[in-house]
């Protein structure tokens, strides 16, 4: 009696001594600081949008889903029955509220198309959401699982092992400190602890592990404090995201969300009895039941929390039976390599410029622009097509600096980034290429002056047909004399500007920009978005001055958008983990533009991957996209570009010293585009269209003319009101006289810097 004595009245001081600090206390927050948790875009379905059962179930996989092994889906399952999808869709928080998931049929059609979409019960539904998948170094370790993703029996197994009474107490339990006092009392050492849930919490979050009565004293006036500011179901929310469960390859594992993916490499909701019983055996002593290191001791602990919850009812003899005879089960991976880790890089600096560094330690969770598909099959084309390359050409094989690339996706109509792929392997650097590396874009920024001379103010008006000499030509630049050359050396006389954009001739677009006036045709690039430096040199014209992937894919968004520039952006929303908005960035969209002035270069730029430099894309399986190769001086760097209205993505290869790639835009950079297209986005492409003003004309390519009678002509397009009005006149010799004139009389060039 008298141990049985002591026992409570030590509870009483406890309880005591914990509301006087709990009084002076600051208010403790219910989770420590972890780092941000980035999350790809969410995939909707709606009935009618193309869609494959391959997309659907590689974004479950990357959002933690497994297929069902039994005959129903649970909650984080998925199973194919022929053209239908089924999915146990989970609860999930959005920034607009909590989804509570369900389950849902996905009916595909033969042609790729979503035909139905259906609740278990058969009705339809007007869209699902399936909740996104995290990505970057540290957003699995850090991921939030809401209480509904746990398992009621891992639940019950960590309140039969650790706090029984925990719906019923005040943060400190009196009667289970007095139990283990009395007990240890009995046996002479410390056999049974008395901490509750919330003071393991409160320990776990915000306290060392030192062994002291102040500690003791602070860490019951916490557990006090939290259950005054919080609810019951808050608390085991933060407990089962926060418990310390030991280490793997030298990092702590906390939360069984985390731990069920090191342990068993699966989703926390899709844990059984046998493995929610083992993960709450270790609890009270992570390194001493860790199933990898002592098995046995594992097992006999998963038996005790096994017995607990046949004892207290929580499950019948038959469970009980077969969950004691289960193997452990652990089925740990190797390691992935971090996903889309240069633009995670770029979304936690422009979140925390938004929100402040501090922000980082916060457990935000950022809800991204990145397509997680798109991303896969961007980060899988650099890799394996510049293995290919280096295959294919040896000389490029740098094992300290190998030949590096960079790829990145928006979609136009909004600005959002969905792939973003800063170099082959991050482990090795981690440098982003694509915001950060500035490289020469050569005959990449030829459409940029073909559209300053469509959208000028000359008489005649510039149009697609019109004739541009292409002989020799040497000017004065800056003292010295610059004579620049096409990529094959050869000069046709003259070319139309169609001509010469589809097969990316140098001299003629020359001549075009210091005809429409080299400031004109900065300022046109400055409409379009670029902000790189820029001077109003010949050079210009060709892609002398630096700009980033990332400058160069919004350039040509403005083409794919019909005029419309919008400012790339990476963060939809960024969320509190009590679901408050934080931040986000919102849709900036400026017409800079006529529709019909851009469609005109993007006629041309689909003549240039049907016809010019970059009708290899043809061969790699790609069609109905407008596309533009770029070389830099002395191929140091090759380019290609290419859009539909719905995606603009660039790619960059080069190396990051001065070597020279010494490989053209079509060689090199084009087949990355194609292969990433092919995977990513060719099912879904939207082609694009004729807009209204653009007029359809045929044109005597020698004169420039109308076509007439007897004087033949082929189609061109123009904008409304500037196709050429005199006809050309039938001539026995007229073929023979325009082609003398053009290499005798070149084009007048008028200087306008």
């Amino acid at each position: 009696m008298k141990t049985l004595a002591r026992g409570l009245a030590l509870a009483v001081l406890v309880l005591l001594a914990a509301v006087a600090c709990c009084s002076v206390l600051p208010g403790p927050s219910l989770t420590r600081p972890v780092p941000l948790r980035l999350l790809e875009r969410p995939l909707v379905l709606v009935p009618g949008m193309r869609v494959s059962s391959g997309l659907v179930t590689r974004h479950l996989r990357r959002a933690g889903y497994r297929p069902s092994q039994d005959a129903g889906i649970e909650p984080g399952e998925f199973r194919v029955r022929g053209r239908t999808l089924e999915i146990g869709r989970r609860p999930f928080r959005y920034p607009d509220g909590l989804d509570p998931g369900g389950f849902a049929a996905v009916e595909l059609a033969a042609g790729g198309t979503l035909r139905a979409l259906r609740d278990r019960d058969g009705k339809p539904l007007a869209e699902i959401w399936l909740e996104p998948g995290p990505f970057g170094e540290r957003s699995a370790e850090s991921e939030w699982f809401e209480l509904e993703r746990f398992p009621q029996q891992l639940i019950d197994a960590v309140l039969v092992a650790e706090d029984r009474r925990f719906y019923f107490h005040p943060g400190v339990d009196p009667l289970r400190i007095a139990g283990a006092a009395l007990r240890n009392g009995r046996e002479g050492r410390v056999v049974e602890g008395a901490s509750t849930l919330t003071q393991q919490l409160a320990r776990s979050v915000h306290l060392t592990r030192e062994r002291s009565l102040s500690r003791k004293l602070r860490e019951v006036g916490i557990a006090l404090w939290l259950e005054l500011r919080h609810s019951k179901r808050e608390i085991l929310e933060a407990y089962l995201n926060e418990v310390y469960l030991g280490q793997v390859d030298g990092r702590a594992i906390r939360g069984f969300g985390r731990a069920a993916r090191v342990v068993f490499d699966a989703d926390v909701s899709q844990l059984g009895l046998a493995e929610a019983a083992l993960l709450a055996a270790t609890i009270r002593a992570p390194n001493r039941f860790s199933p990898e290191r002592h098995p046995e001791r594992a097992r006999a602990e998963r038996a005790r929390v096994l017995g607990l919850l046949l004892a207290e009812g929580r499950i019948g003899a038959e469970e009980h039976a077969s969950a004691l005879s289960a193997p452990l089960g652990i089925r740990r991976g190797a390691a992935a390599p971090p996903f889309a880790p240069h633009f995670a890089g770029a979304v936690i600096e422009r979140v925390s410029a938004e929100l402040g560094a501090r922000s980082q330690a916060r457990g935000h969770s950022v809800f991204t622009t990145l397509d997680g598909d798109a991303q896969q099959a961007a980060e899988r084309a650099v890799r394996e097509e510049l293995g290919r390359l280096e295959a294919q050409f040896p000389r490029l094989r740098r094992p300290r600096a190998p030949v590096e690339a960079a790829l990145v996706a928006l979609d136009p109509r909004s600005g959002d980034v969905l792939a973003w792929v800063g170099g082959r392997d991050f482990a090795r650097s981690r440098f982003d290429r694509v915001a950060a590396a500035h490289r020469q874009p050569g005959s990449v920024f030829k459409p940029i002056v073909a559209l300053a001379a469509l959208t000028s103010d000359d008489e005649p008006p510039f149009t697609l047909a019109t004739r541009l000499a292409d002989v020799p030509l040497r000017l004065a630049v800056e003292g010295e004399t610059w004579v620049p050359a096409n990529h094959d050396g050869r000069h046709r006389g003259a070319v139309t500007l169609r001509e010469a954009l589809e097969d990316s001739l140098n001299v003629p677009f020359v001549r075009l920009g210091l005809e429409t006036g080299l400031v004109r045709v900065a300022e046109t690039a400055r409409r379009m978005g670029i902000e790189s430096p820029l001077r109003p040199v010949p050079s210009l014209s060709l892609g002398a001055f630096e700009l980033t992937p990332l400058e160069v894919a919004a350039a040509y968004g403005v083409l794919a958008s019909g005029g419309v520039r919008t400012v790339p952006r990476s963060v939809l929303a960024v969320v509190t983990r009590e679901g408050r908005a934080a931040g986000g960035e919102r849709r900036e969209a400026l017409r800079v533009f006529d529709e019909a002035e851009t469609y005109l270069v993007s006629s041309a730029l689909e003549g240039a991957v049907r016809r010019g430099t970059g009708k290899s894309l043809a061969s790699l399986g790609v069609a109905g996209v407008a596309g533009k190769t770029g070389t830099s001086d002395g191929a140091r760097d090759a380019w290609f570009v290419a859009y539909t209205p719905d995606l603009v993505a660039a790619v960059w290869v080069g190396f990051d010293g001065e070597g020279r790639v010494g490989l053209s835009g079509a060689q090199a950079a084009l087949p990355i585009f194609a292969r990433f297209f092919r995977e990513a986005h060719a099912p879904r492409a939207v082609p694009l269209e004729t807009p209204a003003g653009i007029e359809s004309v045929e044109v005597d390519r020698a004169s420039g003319l109308r076509a007439g009678p007897g004087c033949r002509g082929a189609p061109e397009l123009f904008a409304r009101g500037t196709a050429p009005a005199r006809r050309c006149r039938a001539h026995p010799f007229a073929g023979a006289l325009g082609r003398l004139r053009e290499l005798l009389v070149p084009v007048p060039l008028r200087h306008r810097p």
